[in-house]
């Protein structure tokens, strides 16, 4: 059965935690291989992945047909890079870099059509008239105003980028991973208290089920990258034992 980003809101709303997974590899057959694993959700990112904007549509389609929902981590929170995906086929954004709370209404009037809005008119393939809109809390900045970002009207997320807020609250380092794991697990229970769906960004499921313990329901479970490194290390590591 195919989900929908209606779905995804739906069941945040109920509490309900929804798994997804990050795709930083290019093309339609990548995308369609993780959405076919049964993710509620994939991710393209734009940011750091080697997809780009002209795949966007067809790996969209390939996602959407699979029975997922594709979403896309845009490039930047300019106006521009929010609205694109969406034309191109994404049927949410999760946008990086957000200072604040007025930073954040931006994003949601971003992607939004008038009155409510200043999305502009011209989507070229799939997408949604009221996409989901998750901005990732990542600076000191928006942690200092998470109250208020919580507060946005129109909002439907937050998400936790752990390695770029730890350079920005400079608590990177083994002996500061406590700290920085407080402060994470902080975030998630002002969001639950707020309402607001949140998620934090995890290298594997086992770690990705300890946030959804603490209440996160956007919940990614693995990166595409690093799941195919590991697996295939481990078939070597297999294969030449046994022949060793």
């Amino acid at each position: 059965m195919a989900t929908s980003e209606a779905d995804l809101r739906r069941r945040w709303a109920g509490g309900e935690p929804c798994h997804g997974l990050w795709s930083l590899l290019p093309g339609a057959v990548t995308a369609e291989v993780l959405a076919r694993s049964g993710a509620d959700y994939v991710v393209v990112d734009l940011q750091h992945g080697a997809a780009a904007e002209a795949d966007l549509p067809g790996v969209a389609a390939a996602v959407t047909a699979a029975g997922s929902v594709p979403l896309v981590r845009t490039r930047s929170p300019a106006f521009p890079d929010v609205g694109r995906p969406l034309d191109l086929g994404a049927r949410g954004v999760i946008v990086p870099n957000v200072r604040d709370a007025a930073h954040a209404r931006e994003v949601v009037a971003a992607c939004r059509y008038a009155p409510a809005g200043g999305r502009s008119i011209g989507r070229l393939s799939g997408g949604a008239d009221r996409p989901l809109v998750i901005v990732m809390v990542e600076t000191a900045t928006a942690l200092d105003d998470l109250d208020a970002v919580l507060a946005v009207e129109g909002l439907d997320g937050v998400y936790v980028g752990p390695g770029d807020l730890s350079l920005s609250l400079g608590l990177t380092g083994e002996d500061r991973r406590a700290e920085l794991r407080g402060v994470l697990s902080s975030v998630v229970a002002r969001a639950v208290a707020a309402g607001v769906p949140v998620g934090v960004h995890a290298p594997s499921g086992e770690e990705a089920a300890g946030w959804a313990a603490e209440g996160a329901t956007i919940v990614t479970v693995a990166v595409d990258v690093t799941s195919l490194g590991e697996a295939a290390a481990r078939h070597l590591g297999a294969a030449r034992g046994r022949t060793g």
